[in-house]
Formats: structure tokens, sequence, C-alpha cells
């Protein structure tokens, strides 16, 4: 079975330049684009978020600059759509701000018998076969952001946000909004 490298293989470091696929073929390092795991972008009820009808926002954005993979956004997204959904059914908006681009490759090394010696060429072409992808995302910018309604509903919505920031490779700060809803009289 194949495994996942740990997130401070990529983390951490800058992106690694021709990670992306070219449009002409000759140039491309990567001959083929991993899947995308993200399943969803935009959750919940998007009707009335086009509406404005949520009052409240709340933000988990990252502290510094990072490439985060696409399994562990989908993990986190798993999470915080779960407990919303549990908490306010079909009554909130969640949506994922980063796009995972950045393909990730691994130059594999093999140890042991002779295994290693007729498979490997060393540093030669040593751009590794793409691996998955990750998203690469600024200091300060936004990663999940979730629109709903209710005062009572805000300690819980920070806890499931303080929850899920342990799946991300970085430093968090989650930001709550309250924005007034001015009614009009027709």
């Amino acid at each position: 079975m194949a495994k996942v490298r740990k997130a401070l293989a990529y983390s951490k470091r800058k992106p690694i330049v021709n990670t992306r696929r070219s449009k002409k073929q000759h140039l491309t390092y990567n001959k083929t684009v991993p899947p995308q795991k993200i399943v969803k972008f935009n959750m919940g009820n998007i009707k009335k978020f086009d509406g404005g009808e949520f009052p409240i926002k709340v933000t988990l954005s990252t502290e510094e600059n990072i490439q985060i993979r696409d399994l562990a956004l989908e993990a986190v997204r798993q999470t915080l759509n779960k407990d919303l959904n549990k908490l306010m059914p079909k009554n909130y908006f969640l949506r994922c701000h980063c796009y995972p681009h950045n393909i990730l490759r691994n130059n594999r090394v093999y140890s042991g018998a002779s295994k290693g010696e007729r498979v490997q060429t060393g540093m030669t072409k040593s751009f590794g076969s793409p691996d998955g992808r990750a998203a690469i995302v600024k200091k300060g910018r936004p990663i999940f952001v979730a629109y709903f309604e209710g005062d009572l509903n805000l300690p819980k919505v920070r806890r499931f946000f303080k929850k899920a920031t342990p799946k991300l490779p970085c430093k968090t700060k989650v930001v709550v909004e309250i924005e007034k809803v001015k009614k009009v009289d027709g």
C-alpha cells in the first residue's frame, strides 16, 4: 500500500518551480495531474447566502505562508460540514477559499538488496512522479469561512473551528465578524 509523505516534507518549504501542468507538452515536468480530493467548495444554503441573510461570519485564516495538502483541506471540510449540519441543518453556508493547484512530486528512493539498482536513475531526471496536490496559502488569507445566523450558535461554531485546526499544518486564527442587518419597511 502506498503511503502519503508527512506534511512537513512539503508544508513549510517554498513551492517548487514547474509544479503546474504546462500547456506545451515538451515544457511540462508533470505528465499526469493527480485527482482532486476536495469534493465540494461551497456547502450549506447557497440561496440564503446569496440573499445576504446570514449576519455572522466566522473565518479560519492562516498566520504564516504555507502549502496545505488537499487531503488536509478535505479532512477539515468534512469535520466542519458535519458539525455545522448537526447544529443547524441547512441554515449555514461554508466555503473553502483554497484551491490546490500545486502538484507535489516525490522522487522515490528504494532501499534493499538489488531492487533499487534496476529501477532508479539517481539524480538524472530527478523531477519525481506526481504524488498529490497542495494549495499555496499566503499569510492572513482565509482558508474556510462560515456564514450563519443566531448569536446562540456562535460559541459552538467557534469550538468547531478550534476542533478542526489541528488537522492543518500551520498556525491559524479564528475571526468573528457580526454584521448588522437592516430591516426595510415597504
